[in-house]
């Protein structure tokens, strides 16, 4: 089986609650190896791990879903972590402490690469990641998530020519609306959706909360509905939207292709974070957990 190789922060969320603080395995592009993993997929995680009770609990939650940790990734700084205070609707704020240092990746083997976030953007493994993508572009899958975090991505325009250039290298990309709202104030979804398609992937999805996804694919524009449930918190939501779509990508590619796989692919994924965000946390669901869920 050939390996998705995911590249980019794994951490430990501390999440303050009133009742005291809780301490969960995070990091976006984490988040999206263990989902990917859960979907039966062989999966490398590229990240930065301290050598510390914190990195081996990370470890031992990413490999307890199937997925590897790439040897690459270890380090004797401290691993980083991520302070995230909810909100009254169960989003989430984040104040983090990460360091960043990476390789530029080995690509034998690998049939999709995907990357974001943090990792994206944070020097010195910001340009690692960039030159990974721009290797494996036309040989391999490749996906984007920028997952904005404002404190960390530096100055707007620098972030938003950072993000294009990867965007360039790509074959799919998701983003929040409030990714959108932040590197395009004032375009409308449409608008936003169509200026990423022009640097150059093949699809654009946008997912808008309780508002469900807008994506731009074979066929047009598409939009779907999210799954309805009750919300615990919304941690880890849209890493399990985009781990779905890259695991649709990876099932059938004609996803690029056909309009009615297209749309199903984002049904398959509102379904996926739907699940994710009915659960404390980011724990995404297994593929017969979104099985069993959109056959109801």
């Amino acid at each position: 089986m050939d390996t998705a190789l995911v590249i980019g922060e794994a951490l430990i969320d501390i999440v303050v609650r009133p009742d005291g603080d809780q301490e969960l395995v995070g990091g976006s592009p984490a988040n999206v190896a263990v989902g990917l993993a859960r979907q039966g997929h062989d999966v490398r995680l590229l990240t930065r791990l301290g050598r510390d009770a914190r990195g081996e609990r990370i470890a031992a939650q990413v490999r307890a879903s199937g997925a590897a940790i790439d040897e690459a990734s270890w380090t004797d700084a401290a691993t980083s972590t991520a302070r995230a205070r909810l909100r009254a609707d169960g989003s989430a704020e984040y104040d983090f402490a990460i360091d960043w240092a990476v390789p530029v990746a080995a690509l034998d083997g690998v049939a999709a690469v995907h990357t974001g976030s943090i990792a994206l953007f944070l020097e010195p493994g910001g340009t690692a990641v960039r030159d990974t993508l721009r290797a494996a572009s036309g040989r391999a899958l490749v996906t984007l998530d920028p997952n904005i975090r404002p404190a960390l991505v530096g100055e707007r325009e620098g972030a938003r020519d950072r993000f294009a250039e990867a965007a360039a290298s790509a074959d799919l990309v998701k983003l929040s609306d409030e990714d959108a709202a932040w590197l395009y104030p004032g375009l409308g979804a449409t608008e936003v959706l169509e200026q990423i398609a022009a640097y150059g992937p093949r699809v654009v999805v946008m997912t808008r909360g309780g508002d469900g996804a807008i994506g731009l694919g074979p066929g047009g524009v598409a939009e779907v509905d999210a799954l309805a449930v009750s919300v615990a918190d919304t941690i880890g939501a849209g890493d399990a939207y985009m781990a779905s779509l890259i695991s649709s990508a990876l099932d059938d590619a004609a996803v690029f292709d056909d309009p009615a796989l297209f749309r199903s692919a984002l049904q398959r994924a509102a379904v996926t974070a739907g699940i994710t965000v009915s659960r404390a946390g980011a724990n995404p669901p297994t593929r017969a957990e979104v099985d069993a869920a959109l056959s109801s």
